[in-house]
């Protein structure tokens, strides 16, 4: 078996970022899961894909960004407000429930899941 070694580089400065004009503000990207604060139904090592222009609603699963840190988790609609859940409430890396007054810190909708090497575990969430 071959290793590839990936190499990590840091995003680019907001200034050096492309225009907001970009066509590429919306498309799709993925993302491999960490932790397993979203088991059963993701496991460490699947890989989402995200669609950052997706309709997100009561029981999506997105991904947002909430005091500068980047989380999976699932939205939950709770009378006006909303919420950001954990499904696995016993795992070590998982944070409380984040309180949400709206969808700002919502950066994408899960529409897809696998797992890396098997081409038929696979899950999608829109049709």
């Amino acid at each position: 078996m071959r290793i590839t070694h990936i190499p990590l580089v840091p995003a680019p400065a907001p200034e050096e970022r492309a225009p907001a004009s970009d066509c590429s503000r919306g498309e799709l990207f993925a993302l491999m899961v960490l932790g397993d604060a979203m088991r059963p139904e993701f496991d460490p090592g699947d890989i989402v894909v995200v669609e950052p222009d997706g309709l997100a609603g009561d029981g999506s699963f997105v991904v947002a960004c909430c005091d500068g840190e980047w989380m999976l988790r699932l939205l939950t609609r709770r009378g006006e407000r909303w919420s950001l859940d954990v499904l696995n409430t016993a795992a070590p890396d998982a944070a409380p429930s984040v309180a949400l007054d709206d969808l700002t810190p919502v950066r994408g909708v899960v529409i897809q899941k696998s797992r890396p090497g098997r081409r038929r575990a696979r899950k999608r969430y829109v049709e």
